[in-house]
């Protein structure tokens, strides 16, 4: 288990799951990774660590750096269980470490773990020297849940971003450029548009400290590391936050016998022939967040269902309930259907 040094002195020492398909309600085919940083400096620090079950993978990479026992500071951006769920391992192992976290991120992590561990607790502009590097803290509450915050090292040029500008994929590679913009693009999108789309105002007001910041490389709590790209990534963030759309058009749809499909396709058809494109998925063969990656984007949104026991089917209701909690805005919807007249009647 092998780390993977991302600047002079820090280290990747996270670990990658393979084999997870289903995270936070949204099908991710490409498995994940759980990314932690070493950073080694007169106080060696360890920010954030991974889910319970690969805690012996990270202190296997943090092993072949240095003794555990000689982490100074165990700094959790985020209590949520997949970043701090190895917290308890990592302070066996390193006993006379200090937690830094937000005031919020204390309580979590003894709501969690119910552990008397000794606490550093920070809040936006206040700054932790660990030797020849500076930590910059900025609270970044609601990205997405109450206690998160993003640490900046201004020597390195280098943002750890927690969840923002995160991707769901396992890969031998650690960097986006390893891998290619429109593979990491695709994934951090349906990312945003799965967890972070509610939570667009506060995106926005953490993209306008983070553009302010001098940045070489973002290294995010899942998936791949941002060396390059950054002016494209910020760039669609503050899209995504700003509920910004395309022309375009998304039909998402479920069928009986076949009557709902046959005006999805008049309507794709109508919409095609005014020169706007179109995406037309079906829930019976698209799990409901492979759609809303789509939806992040469209400016159109048509919704279509057949009648089950005098109502929508249970598919076109579920989608429904998951996007009213995602929230979009700035979009047109339209709903439209089928349905029996009654028992001499047609559909």
């Amino acid at each position: 288990m092998q780390p993977i040094e991302i600047k002079p002195g820090v280290y990747w020492v996270g670990g990658i799951d393979w084999d997870l398909r289903y995270f936070h309600g949204y099908v991710t085919p490409h498995g994940s990774t759980y990314n932690s940083y070493l950073i080694m400096d007169d106080q060696i620090t360890l920010v954030d660590t991974v889910k319970h079950y690969l805690a012996d993978e990270m202190l296997s990479r943090i092993r072949a750096v240095v003794n555990p026992e000689k982490i100074d500071y165990m700094l959790v951006n985020h209590v949520e269980m997949d970043h701090s769920g190895s917290v308890p391992k990592v302070m066996e192992a390193a006993p006379q470490a200090k937690i830094v976290t937000t005031p919020k991120g204390k309580k979590g992590l003894e709501m969690h773990y119910k552990q008397d561990w000794e606490y550093i607790l920070v809040k936006t502009g206040e700054e932790l020297k660990i030797g020849s590097r500076t930590l910059k803290f900025v609270q970044t509450p609601m990205v997405h849940w109450p206690d998160n915050m993003v640490t900046y090292i201004p020597e390195d040029k280098l943002l750890l971003s927690n969840d923002a500008f995160g991707q769901h994929i396992a890969s031998t590679e650690r960097f986006v450029d390893q891998l290619g913009w429109d593979i990491v693009h695709e994934a951090a999108a349906s990312y945003y548009a799965n967890i972070v789309f509610p939570y667009g105002d506060q995106v926005n007001k953490a993209l306008d400290v983070v553009e302010t910041l001098p940045l070489e490389m973002i290294a995010p709590s899942h998936g791949l590391i941002w060396g390059s790209y950054l002016p494209e990534l910020l760039k669609e963030y503050r899209k995504w936050a700003s509920n910004e759309t395309d022309r375009k058009a998304v039909i998402v749809y479920d069928t009986m016998w076949g009557s709902t499909r046959e005006m999805a396709l008049a309507l794709q058809e109508g919409i095609e022939d005014s020169g706007v494109p179109v995406t037309m998925k079906s829930l019976q063969t698209n799990h409901i967040s492979q759609i809303v990656p789509d939806i992040l984007t469209a400016k159109l949104v048509l919704v279509g269902s057949s009648t089950i026991n005098n109502g929508m089917l249970p598919t076109v209701a579920a989608f429904l309930t998951y996007i009213k909690g995602l929230r979009p805005k700035k979009r047109t919807g339209f709903a439209f259907g089928s349905y029996w007249l009654g028992r001499s009647g047609s559909p």
